[in-house]
């Protein structure tokens, strides 16, 4: 996930309620063996596609490798229309699934990009491997059972660091008419479809003061760099009133000159995190006024540039209800077992796919891989070659199997979409009601 943590903790907090009540049993076992089959013949095609990806590590907005080998891979299926270089951005790409007959639209978001310096250490080969063949087998389904509706693979550029691509194509209207979307994560710590991410913003301050002598007038100077060790203080001492969930970090990026001199400019960025888009506000508005402190005491004046980041995620009960029976119903249940009583997964990192919860029902669902020879989470180097492995691949393929039988219940079952966007609707109330 972007601008993540190399932590990939979790809380596990109780829910309202049960929401496996919500779940259609008629026909599950039938239907989870048919996409068995389905991804199971597509194994030996998706294998060197998500070892090229692996092996070909591109930066955010940079996937170009990734998007030629994805789309010709797309572009290679039956009945499937492929753009490429897709709304505005080079390597973004939209595939394709029309049944021709009108029905709930379902879409599955492949992440490509890698981290500087780490590689594919978040594991977005896996994704992209498992929304693949989720979406392909959700578009079997749907010819050999003639289902309504239409199915969206997005090649989503650029979640690692900042304004990630899936914030992009949701600007562009890429999502317009989409009904869900589902994506997952690999880690090593959970198996959850009911994942709950922080929201980060990045707020960056510059200090501009008047030169002067240290030695022979330092009293005509404003020494800026006075002004962000003040603010860096401040931030300092506000962590201590902080709640459990706050993450605050801050970094000094320019601090000044000679040092026989009054620093004329200074300059700072901090990133903040928080459980919820409303309490990410109340600490960017803490954090403005650290730096504001720092101005005042000095009498610099501040610029402060704040660049929102992700929402928190805000996972779908009842697409989750569905991917957690199809996940236990396959064979060789892989611990960790999902959480029972439909409980929240708490993972503090951030994500773009925060952004689409909040405007259509999401899952974001973790799966554990196995993991390296140092036990190593994502943003090391253990976790990046862990997610090479053949094992890994196997539990990416497991998540793709689910997410498409977790897709054919919103197409099969007459009503369901209408129950998952009413859920939809009640979190984003309950959102809005805390702000």
């Amino acid at each position: 996930m972007g601008e993540k943590e190399e932590e990939d903790d979790f809380i596990i907090v109780p829910m309202d309620n049960e929401c496996a009540e919500n779940v259609p049993q008629d026909g599950s076992h039938e239907r989870l063996s048919e996409i068995d089959n389905s991804i199971e013949s597509l194994r030996a095609s998706l294998w060197p596609l998500n070892k090229f990806i692996h092996e070909n590590p591109e930066l955010a907005f940079e996937e170009h490798k990734a998007h030629d080998a994805l789309t010709k891979f797309m572009r290679s299926q039956k009945d499937w229309h492929v753009t490429t270089s897709a709304y505005g951005m080079e390597t973004a790409w939209v595939a394709v699934y029309d049944s021709g007959k009108a029905g709930p639209v379902v879409s599955f978001n492949a992440e490509m990009d890698a981290l500087p310096n780490l590689g594919h250490a978040c594991g977005h080969n896996l994704i992209a491997t498992a929304s693949l063949a989720a979406g392909l087998a959700t578009a079997e389904m749907i010819k050999r059972h003639n289902l309504s509706g239409k199915v969206l693979i997005f090649g989503t550029p650029g979640e690692e660091g900042i304004g990630g691509g899936k914030i992009r194509l949701l600007d562009a209207g890429a999502y317009e008419g989409v009904d869900i979307s589902l994506i997952s994560h690999p880690g090593i710590l959970n198996n959850s479809p009911l994942v709950r991410t922080t929201a980060f913003a990045r707020l960056e301050v510059e200090y501009f003061g008047r030169a002067a002598h240290a030695a022979n007038s330092p009293w005509l100077g404003v020494n800026a760099l006075d002004a962000l060790v003040i603010a860096y203080n401040a931030v300092s001492v506000l962590r201590q009133q902080t709640m459990p969930s706050d993450v605050i970090g801050m970094g000094i990026t320019d601090g000044g000159g000679a040092p026989n001199i009054i620093h004329a400019y200074a300059a700072g960025v901090c990133v903040i995190r928080a459980s919820s888009a409303s309490r990410l506000k109340e600490l960017q508005q803490k954090v403005s006024a650290c730096f504001r402190a720092g101005a005042e005491a000095t009498g610099a004046r501040a610029e402060v540039k704040i660049i929102q980041g992700y929402a928190d995620h805000v996972p779908n009960r009842i697409l989750a209800a569905s991917y957690t029976k199809y996940w236990n119903l396959l064979p060789d249940l892989p611990d960790p077992p999902i959480p029972s009583g439909g409980q929240f997964t708490w993972i503090k990192a951030s994500t773009d796919q925060g952004n689409i919860s909040y405007a259509m029902p999401s899952v974001n669902a973790s799966f554990a891989i196995p993991p390296g020879t140092q036990a190593g989470q994502p943003h090391s180097p253990d976790f990046e070659k862990a997610s090479a492995t053949k094992g890994a691949f196997a539990r990416a393929l497991r998540v793709g199997k689910v997410l498409a039988a977790t897709a054919v219940d919103v197409l099969k079952k007459p009503g369901l979409i209408d129950e998952i966007k009413d859920q939809w609707r009640r979190d984003m109330d309950a959102i809005k009601e805390q702000d």
